[in-house]
């Protein structure tokens, strides 16, 4: 089980690795109530522990299937920047953790 700093270090150092500052072309044609709430889930990723972002709760009344239409746009990004299997892997670092 890995601790909270042992996981930094470990996202430290993958994003350290040759290449990762390349620049990667992405076509983003989304309806623009996606680009709203994908703001708004960035916003909500991005604040501390704890902090409560304005204007997120809005999240907490997404449709189903817009939800679905943001992870599938999650997904179509990593896929495109080749980096869908080192998310997976990643993500189960955080899941042995048992928070996932």
């Amino acid at each position: 089980m890995l601790s909270k700093n042992d996981l930094a270090k470990l996202y430290d150092t993958v994003l350290s690795i040759p290449g990762m500052a390349d620049t990667v072309k992405v076509d983003l044609r989304m309806p623009r109530k996606n680009v709203l709430l994908l703001s708004k889930v960035i916003q909500r990723g991005l604040a501390p522990d704890g902090e409560e972002v304005k204007g997120t709760g809005v999240l907490d009344l997404i449709a189903p299937e817009t939800l679905q239409e943001l992870a599938a746009f999650s997904s179509e990004l990593l896929q495109k920047a080749g980096l869908h299997e080192m998310n997976e892997k990643l993500d189960a670092f955080r899941e042995s953790d048992g928070k996932g």
